[in-house]
């Protein structure tokens, strides 16, 4: 007999923003090419869709013929449901993930702050990045900057965003907060931060191979 594979929660979570942001973009202009609507959630045309198939079947689209051999789509009263189940289940989500970080950001502080590492570089931009920064006002620690080669911004919270963490100078240790490719991003940096000292929150599921970086 096959073996049946189960979706991990990252996945799933995926899904659910996508059918929740198809839903918003249908909402708020339904009358728009599936390339347009691709465009806005960020994802292929072919995967568009597949969204779009998806809610249809379960009742939460309906299209009606349009001009120039076009669909326009609306919501029906079990979509308005739908997304209002997915925009509740969404905030609660958030604020789960703002309590999880803010604790394992905290004890990271801690431990840096116990172990005489004052000055602290953090590398990725985002909502962990402004967790860490809110969460060092409260510990015996200093951001002395950012380092986020994506961005076009000089400043974040009052602190110099850099693309090289040389820029910064002299450190004690180094957080990652990038959300977006951690793993990519504690591998490029573990030899780079002073003496090994490159630390990640366990939300961001790092894995280390050497002995250059720790991972709290």
């Amino acid at each position: 007999m096959p073996a049946t594979t189960t979706p991990n929660n990252d996945v799933l979570e995926n899904e659910s923003e996508k059918t929740l942001e198809l839903l918003d973009a249908v909402h708020a202009n339904g009358e728009r090419s599936q390339r347009s609507l691709a465009v806005e959630l960020g994802i292929a045309l072919g995967l568009t869709n597949a969204y779009l198939k998806r809610c249809t079947r379960k009742g939460w689209i309906k299209a009606r013929q349009a001009p120039r051999n076009r669909y326009a789509y609306y919501l029906t009263p079990k979509g308005f449901a739908e997304k209002s189940r997915l925009t509740t289940n969404y905030l609660r989500n958030s604020l789960q993930f703002y309590r999880r970080a803010r604790g394992e950001i905290g004890d990271i502080l801690d431990a840096a702050s116990a172990q005489g590492w004052r000055r602290l570089a953090l590398i990725g931009g985002g909502d962990l990045t402004e967790i860490t920064m809110l969460c060092a006002m409260q510990h015996e620690v200093e951001i002395v900057g950012i380092v986020d080669p994506a961005s076009a911004e000089p400043l974040f919270m009052g602190r110099p965003v850099v693309a090289d963490l040389a820029e910064l100078g002299n450190i004690d240790a180094a957080v990652v907060t990038d959300l977006q490719a951690p793993q990519a991003t504690y591998e490029r940096y573990a030899r780079q931060a002073p003496h090994g000292r490159l630390v990640a929150p366990p939300l961001l599921k790092i894995t280390s191979n050497d002995s250059q970086g720790r991972q709290s």
